[in-house]
């Protein structure tokens, strides 16, 4: 089977005052069904509201832009709202089944990027959001007669809570509005920022690479999902890698340009991505680095492998011996 590997910009699905919406569709991109993750973003303009929703899949939120950002959470099986302060560079997972809010309380946008697992969504390959409240929400579409009696409250009011929110998925707040404020102590538990984390590689004029896991954030683990930034110099390279797993990288390219080989499925300013991998706990080996499995094999597996002599195979190991995982440009 042959796999369109281009990459692709995404539509957008919804735009109003508040701000607006964007998505990857499997029509556009049929490789999200076949590998079951998806991705979408968020852009909230200043006052900026997204209505409390949840989704059918476990998913990580990476701040794109914004420094005011706020989120509120309610976790599967608990009664508490916890709210949580975002800026760029935040990392936070979103677990399946929990109701969320997110709102822009600065003055420039809030850009948030989601990547996830879609395994057990509707449909593969793609978030699919259930609103609570306003114009096609879950309120809406009860009768006035079962609001009335679930909430216990007269008709009138019944149809207030069904149909007072006219609007859809994100809203603008009027000024003066006031929201519950983020906690500190929740927002430093359940929000990481990647951009501030000391590298685990930096090589100089090569780039950097922060990788995100359950050991070093460990509500990771309820999304069972981990992380990785990449930031490449101008004219470096990131030597190759395989997955040793059945897992899936997906990358979302945040700036520059580059050339990207894939091998195995039959340029630039420098580049700055961000991917998650659909496990925990990633199997990633590298395969032109000092950490390359061919450093490790035996120099007569080298020969016969690749069909070389002695002297080249004992070159070639001598050479992947000298290489970090990320390749300065040239002299």
């Amino acid at each position: 089977m042959e796999f369109d590997l281009t990459p692709k910009f995404a539509q957008k699905l919804f735009e109003g005052d508040g701000g607006s919406y964007y998505s990857w569709s499997t029509s556009e991109f049929p490789l999200l069904r076949e590998t079951k993750v998806g991705a979408g973003k968020l852009v909230l303009q200043p006052r900026g509201f997204a209505l409390p929703h949840y989704a059918d899949s476990s998913k990580i939120g990476y701040v794109l832009q914004g420094s005011d950002g706020v989120v509120g959470m309610v976790l599967p099986n608990t009664a508490e709202e916890v709210v949580l302060k975002l800026k760029k560079g935040d990392v936070v997972p979103v677990v399946l089944g929990s109701v969320s809010w997110w709102f822009n309380d600065g003055g420039s946008e809030l850009v948030i990027v989601f990547l996830g697992e879609t395994s057990k969504s509707y449909i593969p390959g793609e978030f699919t959001y259930f609103i609570l409240g306003g114009a096609q929400s879950i309120m809406g579409g009860f009768s006035p007669e079962f609001i009335s009696r679930a909430y216990n409250v007269n008709k009138d009011d019944a149809n207030k809570l069904a149909k007072s929110q006219t609007g859809f998925l994100i809203i603008k707040l009027q000024d003066g509005k006031r929201l519950a404020k983020p906690n500190k102590d929740n927002t430093n538990k359940l929000v990481y920022n990647i951009n501030a984390a000391v590298p685990d590689i930096d090589v100089k004029n090569g780039g950097l690479v922060t990788s995100l896991t359950e050991a070093k954030f460990p509500f990771l683990g309820q999304v069972e999902l981990s992380a990785k930034l990449v930031k490449l110099d101008a004219k470096a390279m990131s030597s190759p890698i395989y997955v040793t797993d059945s897992s899936v990288q997906l990358t979302y390219v945040v700036k520059g340009t580059c050339q990207i080989q894939i091998v195995g499925i039959n340029g630039g300013d420098g580049l700055e991505y961000f991917s998650i991998i659909t496990t925990s706990k990633p199997a990633l080996e590298d395969l032109a680095s000092k950490e390359s499995v061919w450093g490790a094999l035996s120099l007569g597996v080298v020969e016969a492998s690749l069909n070389v002599s002695a002297e080249f195979g004992e070159l070639f190991k001598s050479n992947i011996g000298k290489n970090k995982i990320l390749i300065p440009p040239e002299d």
